[in-house]
């Protein structure tokens, strides 16, 4: 009855629930699996110091460890990936946009393999990507064996990365907002719930192996000394969105780097990995602070523990790092390292704006708390979901006003300088284009074959009229979606245009059938009146 009818509500929600204990296992088992890995390689017990304690070790084991790290990823990657990249959270969005909520499944295996060797070698990037991504392969599984349709595909991949999001920084309310605001991008009543309840099973299963306890641990309660330091968080989120915006400009542009030299070296491609990790061992000797996901780094400059000038350097070199790390495709993702980045850049402005009026400013803490979110909000383009990440992070939930200044205006100025977010970006550079909505991406969904009227249709196009038009240079490749068709009818003025299939050369084209302008427009009105139904459902 499951498989013939699809769940009824209750049993979708008990469905959710056991999604959500899969993934928060999930994650929670990868992040086992990364403290493992680096216990092994970096010779400590206490992987928390991992930076600390790699200062101490022979310098050419902190230099080959990320190559050979690399060399493995490489040959995972370019086994079980057709183009060699690690699938992440830009993938999931991909998925719950276009593919009724599946993502790849063998390919988010590979890529979870290759994330883990990488964080365990010592690459520089995040953990929770590859986690939600994983999470998109386990209810992806489920969709399948339940015959999901898209509205319960694109849900019950909500409801795991809620949880993987969840489990990754025991953030429950930040998981399930995470999940709406960037993989549905909707807030639809009909899936609130069930990805509420993925959530708290997620966060259950993390306190299972870590307890109730944040991530960070601040000194003390920061607070405002004055409504008039106010204007300082403002100032500090413009920085904030300069800095997200050149963090995802250098990983854009290390990426296209490290393909231009690969081709120009015609290098295979398994051994761009271990070439990123040359570069990363090489800056690690000298700055072991790059290494991993960097929360002792983080922690550090959380609680003031760091100079002016150490913030500063260990920022430039973390966007280096993580560059290096994304472009050299060594897997991985974005979200800790904006975290990072943003607290060292807030507690540099703190240093900044502490000296200059020191009677009316708060706690060095607190700007470190504030750049976090801003910069990680800019980045991830979830400006809701990141300042509650914040706040379940750290525990101080009296410091919300700074933060909601800082992270709305960085949100504001970083999505004016890349388009939207990081992931919505990269999507971009690869010809998806979610970024402006539905009416946007929908036209690329409707090939012109799967809209054409066969030559048998009752009401098709007569083959004279077609091949006047064919004569005239106006047709349709059979390769082609309205994204094309629609346009070329506005160019045209005609009531349809023949699909033809090009046979190269000097032969003449095969006449498939024809697209007429009012079936395309019923297509793509269904569509959208599908894609309100669902976000307004």
């Amino acid at each position: 009855m499951l498989r013939k009818r699809g769940p009824s509500q209750f049993q979708f929600w008990v469905i959710a629930l056991l999604v959500g204990i899969a993934a928060g296992f999930a994650a929670v088992l990868f992040r086992k699996g990364i403290e493992a890995l680096e216990g092994l390689l970096y010779q400590t017990a206490d992987v928390a110091r991992l930076q600390s304690l790699a200062e101490h070790l022979p310098w050419y084991w902190v230099l080959l460890v990320p190559v050979a790290g690399g060399l493995v990823v490489g040959q995972i990657l370019h086994r079980f990936t057709p183009d060699g990249r690690v699938r992440s959270v830009a993938d999931v969005i991909e998925g719950a946009a276009l593919t009724e909520g599946r993502v790849e499944r063998r390919e988010g295996l590979a890529s979870a393999a290759a994330s883990l060797i990488t964080l365990g070698a010592g690459g520089s990037s995040g953990r929770e990507g590859p986690v939600v991504h994983l999470a998109g392969v386990i209810s992806s599984w489920v969709s399948e064996r339940i015959h999901a349709d898209g509205i319960t595909g694109r849900d019950l991949l909500g409801c795991a990365v809620a949880a993987a999001v969840s489990a990754s920084f025991n953030a429950p309310i930040a998981g399930a907002l995470f999940a709406l605001e960037v993989v549905l991008r909707h807030f639809a009543v009909h899936a609130f719930a069930p990805i509420v309840i993925a959530s708290v099973a997620g966060t259950v299963i993390n306190r299972m192996f870590f307890g109730d306890v944040t991530e960070f641990t601040l000194p003390g309660t920061s607070a405002l000394e004055f409504y008039v330091e106010l204007p300082a968080f403002l100032i500090l989120g413009l920085i904030c969105g300069l800095v997200a915006a050149l963090m995802m400009m250098a990983i854009f542009l290390a990426e296209d780097a490290a393909g231009h030299l690969q081709l120009r070296l015609r290098l295979p491609r398994w051994l761009r990995p271990a070439g990123a990790g040359l570069l990363l061992g090489a800056i690690a000797i000298f700055f072991p602070h790059i290494i991993g996901v960097g929360y002792e780094t983080t922690s550090a400059a959380l609680t003031g523990k760091l100079l002016w000038h150490e913030a500063m350097i260990f920022a430039v070199l973390k966007v280096a790092a993580v560059a290096i790390t994304i472009g050299g495709r060594m897997g991985g993702g974005v979200f800790s390292p904006s975290l990072m980045v943003g607290a060292l850049t807030g507690l540099a402005f703190g240093h900044v704006a502490t000296a200059i009026l020191p009677d009316y400013s708060g706690a060095l803490t607190l700007y470190a708390l504030a750049g976090m979110g801003a910069v990680a909000a800019a980045v991830l383009g979830a400006p809701i979901s990141t300042t509650l990440i914040v706040f379940e992070l750290t525990g101080d939930w009296q410091t919300g006003l700074a933060v909601m200044v800082a992270v709305s205006t960085s949100t504001a100025l970083g999505s004016k300088l890349v388009k939207r977010s990081f992931f919505l970006t990269q999507l971009m550079r690869r010809g998806i284009r979610l970024a402006a909505g539905p009416q946007d991406y929908l036209l690329g969904m409707f090939r012109v074959t799967r809209l054409m009227r066969a030559p048998d249709h009752d009401r098709a196009a007569s083959d004279e009229q077609c091949w006047s038009l064919i004569e005239q240079g106006l047709y349709l490749d059979a390769r082609a979606t309205l994204e094309t068709a629609m346009p070329a009818f506005d160019r045209a003025g005609v009531p349809f245009l023949p699909v033809v299939a090009l046979s190269g050369g000097d032969a003449p084209p095969d006449l498939l059938g024809a697209l007429f302008h009012v079936d395309a427009l019923k297509a793509y009105n269904r569509a959208l009146a599908a894609v309100s139904k669902e976000e307004h459902g």
